[in-house]
């Protein structure tokens, strides 16, 4: 299965996206989130696609299914590599989503992943159960939607690097996990909370590790992204 180091582009918009860009001579998978999609729309899309990068569009879709469906068909139409949404939407949404990527995907080309968003690394514990009222643990509460996920037939989950390992033993060595939250040793924390480092991540068994500021806030950025992909990959 791919594993892979995904640059989470959290610029502002289109230039600053292209200014990062140009520093690497090298095919990169890359993250657009809400910020620079929001901003600049497909036209992101159709640029990073001209350089040959691979597009994790994360938007996290969670509204009713017939909803979902639509927008999924329409974003499947982009040619990106990968979508999600919140696996919070229930299993009919989750259905539905990969029901509108088939139906959007062009005849003979690949379908994009859709995986589903457990808990966010922001979230803690005391959070999921004091503010969103959930009472179970927070593994629990994210096995029991990678389950709900699966189920579905989605590709996989969003979470922790910490929640991968049981992931795969209760789930499969084929159902994809991909990280956030990853950080060199040096790095501040932000606004994450659950975290590790790309040599952990890899000891865990993610497949995809989402990495932002540490790359695009480096004083070298190009540097410190193969430094991180060889720690992750080897």
């Amino acid at each position: 299965m791919e594993k892979a180091v995904i640059i989470a582009l959290d610029f502002k918009d289109f230039e600053e996206t292209r200014q990062f860009i140009e520093q690497f001579d090298e095919s990169l998978y890359v993250k657009v989130g809400m910020e620079l999609f929001y901003a600049e729309g497909p036209q992101i899309i159709k640029y990073l696609k001209e350089k040959n990068h691979k597009i994790f569009l994360d938007l996290k879709l969670h509204d009713i299914p017939n909803t979902v469906k639509s927008a999924m068909k329409n974003l499947a139409k982009l040619g990106v590599d990968m979508v999600n949404v919140h696996a919070a939407g229930t299993l009919p949404m989750m259905k539905a989503a990969v029901e509108g990527l088939n139906e959007g995907t062009a005849p003979g080309a690949k379908r994009p992943l859709c995986i589903a968003v457990t808990q966010l690394t922001s979230t803690t514990e005391e959070v999921m159960q004091q503010q969103i009222l959930i009472s179970e643990t927070l593994p629990n509460t994210v096995l029991k939607y990678a389950q709900l996920t699966k189920e579905a037939g989605l590709d996989g989950i969003v979470c922790s690097a910490l929640e991968t390992k049981e992931i795969h033993d209760k789930l499969g060595e084929d159902f994809i996990t991909c990280t956030p939250g990853i950080r060199q040793a040096s790095d501040s924390l932000d606004d994450q909370k659950r975290v590790v480092t790309p040599t952990k991540a890899k000891e865990l068994g993610s497949n995809y590790i989402v990495v932002g500021r540490s790359i695009t806030k480096s004083v070298h950025p190009v540097a410190t992204y193969r430094q991180i992909k060889e720690e992750f990959l080897g």
